[in-house]
């Protein structure tokens, strides 16, 4: 993952523990970055985002 300056994250807490944002926990998501309290909450977040991106790919190729 990359890091970014904690600053410029849309967030001030970890939308998974609501704990302050680790500068180290950073990841870029839709054009935005997004802080997280730990890398772990931050690759839990990358995990669903995969997961549904994955299910929307598969539900446009039956259509």
């Amino acid at each position: 993952m990359q890091h970014a300056d904690a600053n410029k994250a849309i967030n001030d807490t970890c939308p998974w523990s609501g704990k302050p944002v680790d500068p180290e926990a950073l990841m870029e998501h839709n054009g935005h970055i997004v802080g997280f309290c730990s890398g772990e909450h931050r690759d839990q977040f990358k995990k669903a985002i995969d997961h549904f991106s994955d299910a929307v790919a598969k539900q446009q190729k039956r259509a």
